[in-house]
């Protein structure tokens, strides 16, 4: 009885509560502060981001994945609350910013560009961007699995 317990036990041992670095929780870490994220990784999920909701928790965002760098323009169609655009380069290096952008619900909605290319664009609630002290040149650092356009 001792034999089949022992290997039950070593393994019940080894087991712990914490997942897998490649299966946690999908965040992203931007001037010292960790923020829940979604991925939008494809046509779909970039189009839709983050429209018709009415709120958005202040350490939460969503974060825009596209497989190639380049000019980067968003819309707020839909949006119904203000957001900080962040724009991140292959690198992930911030290197521009929207900030305090406003909900759009009727056409013709005003378009925010990034002021250099950029691979990577985070929203999170307006105001987020000045009250954790991002600046140009910021590091984003991803965690979970973003996909193949990694």
């Amino acid at each position: 009885m001792r034999l089949i317990l022992a290997p039950l036990l070593l393994l019940l041992v080894s087991c712990t509560n914490e997942a897998p670095a490649s299966h946690a929780a999908p965040a992203v870490k931007l001037h010292g502060q960790r923020f829940s994220v979604e991925f939008a990784t494809d046509e779909a999920t970039r189009v839709h981001g983050l429209m018709m909701r009415s709120t958005l928790a202040a350490d939460h965002g969503m974060l825009f994945v596209f497989p190639d760098t380049a000019a980067r323009a968003f819309w707020m169609k839909n949006t119904l609350i203000p957001l900080d655009i962040l724009y991140f380069d292959a690198d992930r290096r911030l290197v521009s910013m929207q900030l305090d952008v406003p909900p759009c619900t009727a056409d013709p909605c005003s378009t925010y560009p990034s002021s250099a290319a950029a691979r990577y664009v985070l929203e999170l609630s307006a105001g987020t961007a000045h009250r954790i002290g991002a600046k140009i040149a910021d590091e984003l650092k991803i965690e979970g699995e973003v996909g193949t356009v990694r």
